[in-house]
Formats: structure tokens, C-alpha cells, sequence
């Protein structure tokens, strides 16, 4: 009881943000993970871009945030991992999509 009681009134528990605010964050990886069985043509390279650079300047943030949030911090390096991955689909799939035209053409 001393256990549940220690997290319920720690400063990262759930009564603040800092923990609410990583937990309802982590609908972000989780739908970047549904969306790998998209094809590449439908991922946004600019939206993708976005959410790498938004995990990437939150994790810096639950890191030096005190009191420090590993809670955000996996849950950005998570996404932060999946959004690379998508990142990288895109890019394999625009340069298809380019030697496709290339061949084409000639």
C-alpha cells in the first residue's frame, strides 16, 4: 500500500500532467505503428517530417525537465523510431516513383 501510495502523491504520478500528458501521448506512435500497413504512397513527408522533429525537441524537454519524465521520453523515442521508419518508406517510395518516370521517358 505504501508502494501505490508513494506513486499516487510522487511528483510524476497522476495527479500532474506528467503523467497524463505521456499517457494520452502515446496515441501518436501507436497510430504511426497502424499506419506502416498503409502503402508509402499515403504517408505526408511533410507531416512526417514534423512529427520527427516535434519527438525529437520533446525528448530533449522530458530530459531535462525536472523532475525528469522517462514516461515521455519512451513514449517519443518510440515515436520518434516508428516516424523515422515511415520517413524512410516515403523516401524509398519517391525515388521509385522517379526512376519509374525516368524509365519512362526514354
Amino acid at each position: 500500500m505504501n508502494t501505490l501510495r508513494s506513486f499516487w502523491n510522487s511528483p510524476i504520478g497522476p495527479k500532474t500532467t506528467h503523467f497524463w500528458g505521456p499517457t494520452f501521448n502515446w496515441s501518436l506512435p501507436i497510430a504511426a505503428v497502424m499506419d506502416t500497413q498503409k502503402p508509402p504512397e499515403k504517408i505526408s513527408g511533410n507531416m512526417t517530417t514534423v512529427m520527427c522533429l516535434y519527438s525529437g525537441i520533446f525528448m530533449r524537454f522530458a530530459w531535462v525537465v525536472n523532475p525528469r519524465n522517462i514516461h515521455l521520453l519512451i513514449c517519443h523515442m518510440s515515436n520518434e523510431t516508428v516516424q523515422l521508419y515511415q520517413l524512410s518508406r516515403w523516401i524509398r517510395s519517391q525515388s521509385d516513383t522517379e526512376l519509374k518516370k525516368e524509365k519512362a521517358d526514354e
